[in-house]
């Protein structure tokens, strides 16, 4: 158990500080501050020493050198159970400090502003702050370490229940989440700098040296893909104003570890179209997608792509959701478990939390703008391996109609090249081997997943049913025999878009021709493992 006689309080977030430090007084602790949170605990009228008085040393450097003086790390660091330490302590004059309160300079906040300076953000790096925090941490045994205002009321209570101790479990979690706070700080610095460095073109290396995943829990979520297993979700520290992470929940229940990866799919290809869009996605793929001149409009033709697997899916638009799409969604029995769009309008948002069986259940999300300049996309994906993890670049390439190249003797029509472009870039948000078919700018039916291309062909003209005639195809990879475009085109497709790239090529092409069915090559393949 650790005694609490003295705190120093040092935080830049003074949400809850003056109550807290008044209670700190009121139970007999001495309080030390520093700078503004200084000012702020004596203006309210709360007894306060001001750390230079204690360390007979003032702030100076523009405030850049305060708390880093032996008589703070040295109450901070020293142990009280050894003779030598205490001998040390007593001959400079070192009074223990039991309890530290540090909440670290707003580095992420500040570089999360739009134009922030390099000056304004390298000012924003605390240098005491953590070094305070690492010493009271390493000494748990004796200090208790607050990062955290969420955590005040838990230290209070522990120290009104136990005569102004605090209990060993206590002071080991608050040490570990002191170092995770470091940590998390340190390498929003280092994840900031290095952005810098590219920025600038200082460096020529893609990847920085090396890689600190870091994020603080935003909430534990019920399961994970399944009941046996647990799960939590976690907030990087500048995670964009478009992401699900910084997503307003308006309405529903908890939203589940699936639920969570299936709307980041469904964001992720909203946020690739510019003209009104709707997505239906389910099991991390997109079973209906469409763009139209309303929202009502491509939401109705996006179920309509596969309305038996649109049942329980998540959707995902890039404008706020009126109520013509509110109205169409609640009718014939439909059921989707989120919604995620910029917005929804005050009748829609209405009409879907009073109609029976959406109101207490559907969950609602609001991310703000939704579309090719939103920044929804992360600058990096990472994903786990046995022993370590990949990085690499989001694939935020869009191939529009300038990078389709005719290598057929028959050319599309204007309209099929439109029908090949919107197919395409839904193709991308496909799990490979992918293959979407479309006409005009809806999605007829897909193929996702299979290991063998045609199989996805298949899978995708079955989905389609007898739609399929007339409509046009894309492929996220080339085909390596002609079989795929073959199935393709007796079935009734007119047209084919793929990246090429396959040593069959000269083969594909001339089975098209064959048929007279043109074929273009967009010379980017979009494989999503």
């Amino acid at each position: 158990m650790v005694r609490v006689k003295r705190a120093l309080i040092s935080v830049s977030d003074k949400t809850g500080i003056v109550d807290f430090a008044r209670d700190l007084v009121a139970l007999g602790v001495e309080v030390l501050s520093t700078g503004g949170t200084c000012r702020t605990i004596n203006e309210a009228g709360v007894p306060v020493t001001e750390i230079s008085s204690y360390t007979g040393f003032p702030e100076m450097l523009s405030g850049r050198v305060k708390t880093l003086h032996p008589k703070v790390h040295g109450g901070l660091l020293g142990l009280r159970d050894d003779p030598e330490h205490r001998a040390a302590m007593e001959q400079h004059g070192i009074e223990n400090i039991d309890l530290l309160v540090v909440n670290l300079y707003p580095f992420e906040k500040t570089v999360a502003r739009p134009g922030v300076s390099r000056a304004e953000a390298v000012e924003q790096i605390d240098i005491g702050g953590p070094a305070m925090l690492r010493s009271a941490a390493k000494n748990h045994r004796s200090v208790g370490v607050v990062t955290a205002p969420e955590d005040y009321p838990r230290v209070l209570a522990a120290l009104r229940e136990q005569d102004r101790e605090l209990p060993p479990s206590l002071l080991r979690e608050l040490a570990v989440a002191a170092f995770q706070r470091t940590a998390r700080y340190d390498a929003a610095i280092a994840e900031w700098l290095f952005a810098q460095e590219l920025a600038d073109g200082a460096t020529q290396e893609r990847f920085p040296r090396g890689f600190t995943l870091a994020g603080t829990r935003a909430q534990t979520l019920r399961y994970g893909e399944n009941p046996h297993q647990e799960a939590a979700l976690y907030r990087f520290a500048t995670p964009g104003a478009h992401s699900l992470t910084s997503a307003q929940v308006l309405n529903g229940k908890a939203l589940s570890y699936n639920n969570y990866v299936d709307l980041d799919a469904a964001l992720r290809l909203a946020s690739d179209f510019e003209a009104p869009f709707a997505c239906v996605v389910k099991h991390n793929n997109p079973c209906g997608a469409a763009s139209a001149a309303t929202l009502g409009e491509a939401i109705a033709q996006a179920w309509a792509g596969d309305p038996v697997s649109a049942f329980g899916s998540v959707l995902a638009f890039n404008r706020s959701v009126d109520l013509p799409t509110a109205k169409f969604l609640t009718a014939d029995r439909r059921f989707v478990e989120a919604i995620v769009a910029p917005g929804f309008d005050e009748d829609a948002f209405e009409h879907l939390t009073t109609v029976p069986k959406w109101g207490k259940n559907v969950r609602l999300l609001t991310v703000g703008e939704v579309g090719p300049k939103s920044g929804a996309y992360l600058a990096g994906e990472l994903k786990p391996i046995s022993g370590g993890f990949l990085v690499q670049d989001a694939d935020q390439s869009r191939e529009q109609r300038e990078q389709c190249e005719v290598v057929t003797r028959a050319e599309p029509t204007s309209e099929q090249l439109d029908g090949l472009v919107f197919a395409n870039l839904v193709a991308k948000h496909v799990k490979s081997n992918a293959i979407v078919i479309a006409k005009g700018t809806r999605v007829l039916g897909v193929g996702a997943g299979q290991m063998s291309r045609i199989d996805s062909v298949q899978l995708a003209i079955a989905k389609a049913g007898d739609q399929v005639q007339g409509a046009v195809l894309a492929s996220d990879a080339f085909f390596p025999f002609p079989d795929g475009p073959e199935t393709a085109m007796d079935a009734g497709i007119t047209a084919i878009l793929q990246p090429g790239g396959s040593v069959k090529d000269k083969a594909v092409i001339d089975a098209c021709d064959e048929r007279g069915v043109p074929m273009v090559f967009t010379g980017a393949r979009h494989f999503r493992h």
